[in-house]
């Protein structure tokens, strides 16, 4: 068959269907050069990369989150601690991408450590919206997300555990799908919180974000929190779906949610009810404590994750007089404002005098949410939200640590329960997009993307 001539804006349009068949009709070289050719012509403005390799094996171009190690590269974290540090294995997602014909194209740019939400907060400087480039791209997956909006590359990988995932393909405009927590390997993932960190795709499609989900999910000797569930993402992509149940919390239009979100909020209601589906405002309580509870548990893991990252195996490493020197220093050099931040926190909440007072009860606090949300699953089949209450906000204009964390309140429930959720694009609040989210019960991943797909189809016109 005669190869295909693809040009550059054919290319950025692409969906990982339509790349597949490049692949079977021998373009898969054509794909990875105009997969860099964007790259080089966009990143310069958008920074979405911190490392772009120049000779990847021929495939579907993918953009990896560099706080994931792909093997001979370079695995950052966006962390100065990091730097210089080359990846001596692949993580068993990157694995599998590359036995699937997947092209690693490059790293992309986070919060350090995925301590963020804006991708402000990396020691390679800021990501920017496709959008509008005086705004953020979100994060701390603003990279892969940015990546993905701008056609950088056809799909991208970013981990979630606060929203790290859903939060950028909501201001960029792009889908963006935490799993369950078990069904994706951890191995590889530079640890930021172990039981809330969840690996999981950033795309153009619901329907590509299932594709790489059969690509990805599965069960890890090396990773003993992964579940042996055998299940097909892309069962219900293209389908017909049944009535659904929809819950709304009423907490989705509270003070502190933008109007204009609200109003998106209000409109998405009306366009499920024209599609059929029931939809019920109901009142969970439990998510005004969601923030406190995540912002305890997710540093003390922290606390103790990073304690690896002494300067003495590998990384920077500051020549000091003392073993003792040598730790403060590198340690305060090589990490940034926020993760210091994090550390400091989780080791006031871990210490002896407060572990009851502060990480016992929010454990205790993050049960009650989990349970609040399975009696609300007893009566729907999901509960849906704005996956933001604001759209993208400008470089700089936030600086209160508080008044950021906030940002995370409606995605934040999803991994203190171990959920899967989505992200999908429902129009824009003047020119920046908007992300609706759609949660369901544990391990009902795919039904959840059968939903989606099929609100996204009726959404184009399909």
């Amino acid at each position: 068959m005669e190869k295909e001539v693809i040009n550059k804006e054919e290319f950025k349009k692409l969906t990982l269907r339509r790349a597949f068949d490049f692949l079977e009709n021998s373009n898969g070289q054509k794909l990875v050069e105009k997969s860099l050719e964007v790259i080089e012509n966009e990143d310069k403005i958008l920074n979405a990369f911190i490392s772009v390799n120049k000779n990847p094996e021929i495939g579907v171009p993918i953009g990896i989150k560099d706080n994931i190690n792909v093997m001979d590269m370079e695995t950052t974290c966006a962390s100065k601690i990091l730097k210089g540090y080359i990846a001596p294995y692949d993580a068993t997602v990157v694995k599998k991408l590359k036995a699937a014909k997947f092209a690693i194209v490059g790293k992309t740019n986070l919060d350090e450590f995925a301590m963020g939400a804006s991708t402000e907060y990396s020691a390679f400087g800021v990501t920017r919206n496709p959008h509008d480039t005086d705004r953020v791209a979100g994060g701390s997956s603003g990279g892969s997300a940015a990546a993905v909006a701008s056609g950088e590359v056809i799909a991208a990988l970013g981990s979630d555990t606060g929203g790290s995932i859903r939060q950028p393909a909501a201001f960029c405009g792009v889908v963006g799908f935490k799993p369950s927590y078990g069904l994706v390997s951890r191995y590889g993932l530079v640890a930021f919180a172990s039981s809330l960190d969840q690996i999981g795709p950033i795309t153009k499609t619901v329907e590509d974000s299932a594709i790489l989900m059969n690509v990805i999910a599965g069960r890890d000797e090396n990773d003993s929190t992964t579940v042996d569930r055998k299940i097909d993402f892309t069962q219900f992509i293209g389908k017909d779906m049944p009535k659904m149940k929809i819950a709304v919390p009423k907490q989705s239009f509270n003070e502190g949610v933008e109007d204009g979100i609200k109003e998106k909020m209000q409109e998405f209601i009306r366009f499920c009810e024209s599609l059929g589906h029931n939809v019920d405002i109901v009142d969970i309580d439990e998510i005004k404590y969601s923030v406190a509870t995540y912002y305890i548990i997710a540093p003390s893991e922290v606390s103790s994750n990073l304690s690896r990252f002494d300067g003495v195996k590998y990384g920077l490493r500051v020549s000091a007089d003392g073993l003792r020197q040598m730790y403060e220093e590198s340690r305060g050099i090589g990490f940034g404002d926020e993760v210091r931040r994090r550390i400091l926190i989780g080791t006031f909440t871990l210490s002896a005098a407060y572990y009851d007072a502060y990480f016992e009860k929010a454990q205790k606090v993050r049960r009650k949410i989990s349970m609040k949300l399975s009696e609300v699953f007893e009566t729907h089949d999901f509960i849906v939200t704005p996956t933001s209450p604001i759209t993208a906000f400008k470089v700089g204009s936030v600086s209160d640590p508080l008044v950021y964390y906030m940002m995370d309140i409606f995605t934040i429930p999803a991994n203190l329960a171990g959920l899967p959720a989505i992200s999908i694009p429902f129009g824009k609040v003047e020119h920046l997009p908007v992300g609706i989210q759609i949660m369901g019960p544990r391990f009902s991943d795919a039904k959840l993307l059968g939903f989606a797909d099929n609100l996204e189809r009726h959404l184009k016109g399909n």
